[in-house]
């Protein structure tokens, strides 16, 4: 290992993140790991990393990093603007650094998360089978947090396959607003025939009460269920809670374990790139499928993907 880059700026809310904790949630560890898994794979594809090799992950405003090393380097996510040396930076493609040079991403034109992969990836705190961040617990990461200025950040220098060129028409797109498929959640049969029309036909505008943990929705309030109590429940990234308020909360990587909130849907795995770029004021309608047509969106995506992504897969 060795150190790759020092951030002068740190951005807002980045960290280290990998595919995630996948084995703990039956103890009440969140998930973790990057929230757009997609774009995430695609820019360490780029650099021939394998597709869960850690990267950086950064939302809203991005990091400003010098090198202190050569070192190779992709973007991907939502576009920021970014510079190396002040010249522009595409995404997905690979690009070469040198010692003293300044890679700087800037706010997000649409969408809301970016990712910088490092090739041979980069170190993080390990905490159960990842070093993704989570920063509620201070698990994984540089510190368990957001990185601070003055980081170093140091290069896991992992053996790397061929470095990807990744075609246009395989880059996720980024919007500000997006349909969301869904299946119906276990609760969602308790809100009357009216509540149900207008979850399905209404759009939904994300606030400011946001993070890795989820957004809340606001629009006009679904009224939950008349009196209506459970008991706490599995919930996962992708549920949609409906609370007291009737705004209903989109849960995302971070999200909790169990909640008590009637689940009136989950997101299809294969949409959860898209829910992680909802930024502040972006409108959301949600898609009603089935729990078939969910597998078999998943099973078309993830073979869609398979050249360039081996061992990544949705659902």
């Amino acid at each position: 290992m060795s150190v790759v880059a020092t951030v002068l700026k740190p951005g807002i809310e980045t960290t280290v993140q990998d595919a995630g904790r996948t084995q703990f949630r039956h103890v009440g560890t969140p998930q973790s790991g990057a929230a757009d898994r997609l774009s995430f794979a695609l820019t360490n594809a780029a650099v021939g990393n394998d597709w869960d090799a850690p990267a950086l992950e950064c939302a809203s405003l991005g990091p400003t990093l010098q090198f202190e090393a050569d070192t190779a380097f992709a973007i991907g996510g939502a576009d920021m603007a970014a510079t190396l040396n002040d010249a522009p930076a595409t995404r997905y493609t690979l690009h070469h650094a040198k010692a003293g040079d300044i890679l700087a991403l800037h706010a997000a034109k649409a969408g809301l998360r970016s990712y910088i992969a490092i090739a041979g990836g980069v170190i993080g705190r390990a905490a159960l089978g990842s070093v993704s961040t989570y920063a509620p617990a201070s698990l994984g990461g540089i510190g368990g947090r957001a990185l601070r200025q003055d980081d170093q950040i140091e290069g896991a220098n992992a053996p790397c396959a061929a470095p990807l060129d990744i075609p246009a028409s395989l880059a996720p797109p980024i919007t500000n607003d997006a349909v969301l498929r869904m299946v119906r959640g276990p609760e969602f049969h308790l809100l009357d025939a009216a509540a149900q029309k207008q979850f399905l036909s209404e759009a939904f505008i994300a606030s400011r009460r946001a993070n890795r943990m989820g957004v809340e929705l606001t629009g006009r309030a679904i009224c939950p269920p008349a009196e209506f109590s459970m008991l706490s429940s599995p919930v996962y990234p992708g549920t949609v809670q409906c609370p007291p308020s009737g705004n209903p909360f989109l849960l995302l990587a971070d999200a909790q374990t169990v909640g008590g909130y009637a689940r009136i849907a989950q997101v299809v795995d294969a949409d959860l790139h898209l829910a992680a770029q909802i930024r502040p004021d972006a409108k959301i309608w949600f898609s009603a499928i089935t729990a078939s047509e969910a597998r078999e969106i998943a099973a078309q995506q993830t073979a869609f993907y398979a050249a360039y992504l081996p061992g990544f897969r949705f659902g």
